[in-house]
């Protein structure tokens, strides 16, 4: 799956992306794809520059008028984790009416939990919490660990998306404010993440035929241009629009609501914790902090040298973690072993909507320019995606 050994790998000037990323291109500088895509967008949305503060303050004008006969103006979906509750944070300081969704898969830590409850309570915003059947969720995310690709992440964000589409269209709300920063996440490349209802469902076809998802929703690409191009629904990277530093949006959380930090990226969820630092890094020698680090060395708020300390220090998962996920999915040692072992694919090896979705770049590029399509979604599908199989050819 890598396209470079351990020995020769090459690794970007300016970040810590290398070889082990299928996309990734280098330009004559020796600069990565990743951190021109970066660039883009810091031009689109300077840092503390007045037409980037006029533009939230329209944006923040134009939904508040769309959604004056509504008991809520738009949607911030919650995880408990700092980036969505910093989001929820900004929006209600801006003077929207937020309502809060949050999906909850049975994986949520303690702190998590307390972290949502103390937002919603402090910032008085209502919470809607879609609760997954546990039984349905856990035979999705076995159907992906068994599939051997490294999506197993994509259960959980695809029915999030789903969730708030879905709440979305219930309540007549126009928007969807997402917690996502390019600034402290970056680009997540198409190789190591892919998704969309298609393919969840096929997955889970493939390997739990027998059994059904009644529980929640999973959308598929149909029912996401039908939210989009007849309902109009926008959604809104929040944190584009401010100059979102991970260490004073921890002390901000921790003084006005009482937000308690949890550890890593991602990890208020005790799979991902465990998905991440354990599955990814062992089976498909993937290490997500190089995204993370990346963003941060980008944005300045981490040298290259302070990251490649970081990197060099392997990530350890503590036994009593793996026994609880374990116990929790229903499988023994031999069992998850076996999967571990099992033969690497892609999610080209399954039936998906990828070639509908780059059969209809024209439409998606139309969403984008709308304000409806994300940039980093439209840019891992087309510019990153398109610029690697340039380089193949």
């Amino acid at each position: 799956m890598d396209r470079a050994t351990q020995e020769e790998l090459v690794s970007c000037k300016r970040c810590v992306l290398d070889t082990t990323i299928e996309e990734i291109i280098f330009d004559s500088n020796g600069i990565c794809n990743f951190c021109n895509v970066h660039d883009d967008l810091d031009l689109k949305y300077p840092i503390n520059s007045p037409l980037t503060e006029r533009k939230w303050n329209e944006l923040v004008s134009k939904i508040k008028y769309r959604g004056r006969r509504r008991k809520h103006d738009c949607i911030v979906g919650v995880s408990g984790g700092r980036d969505s509750s910093y989001t929820l944070l900004k929006v209600v300081e801006a003077g929207l009416r937020p309502i809060a969704v949050h999906f909850d898969n049975g994986w949520n830590s303690e702190i998590a939990v307390s972290n949502i409850r103390k937002l919603c309570e402090t910032l008085d915003v209502e919470l809607y919490t879609h609760v997954a059947d546990w039984n349905e969720f856990k035979f999705l995310q076995r159907a992906f660990l068994e599939a051997s690709t490294s999506d197993s992440e994509i259960p959980t964000d695809w029915a999030i998306f789903s969730v708030l589409f879905q709440q979305a269209r219930k309540r007549r709300i126009k928007y969807i404010l997402h917690g996502h920063s390019f600034r402290t996440e970056g680009s997540t490349p198409l190789s190591w993440t892919y998704m969309d209802g298609t393919y969840v469902k096929s997955v889970f076809k493939r390997y739990y035929r027998g059994h059904k998802i009644k529980s929640f929703p999973i959308m598929t690409l149909a029912q996401f241009l039908v939210y989009s191009f007849i309902y109009r629904i926008k959604q809104i990277r929040v944190l584009y629009y401010f100059d979102y530093k991970e260490s004073a949006a921890l002390e901000e959380l921790s003084n006005k609501v009482g937000w308690r930090d949890y550890g890593g990226k991602h990890h208020e969820s005790k799979y991902t914790s465990f998905f991440q630092a354990y599955i990814l890094n062992k089976k498909f020698k993937i290490d997500k902090r190089k995204l993370h680090f990346s963003a941060l060395i980008r944005s300045n708020q981490l040298t290259r040298n302070q990251a490649l300390e970081l990197l060099s220090n392997n990530v350890e998962v503590s036994e009593e973690s793996k026994t609880y996920c374990l116990k929790k999915l229903d499988y023994s040692e031999a069992e998850f072993q076996m999967i571990m072992d099992r033969q690497i694919k892609s999610f080209m090896d399954y039936r998906t909507s990828y070639s509908l979705i780059k059969k209809s770049k024209p439409v998606i590029k139309i969403l984008n320019s709308m304000g409806i399509v994300p940039d980093t979604v439209y840019n891992k599908y087309f510019l990153l995606d398109e610029s690697s199989n340039r380089s193949r050819g």
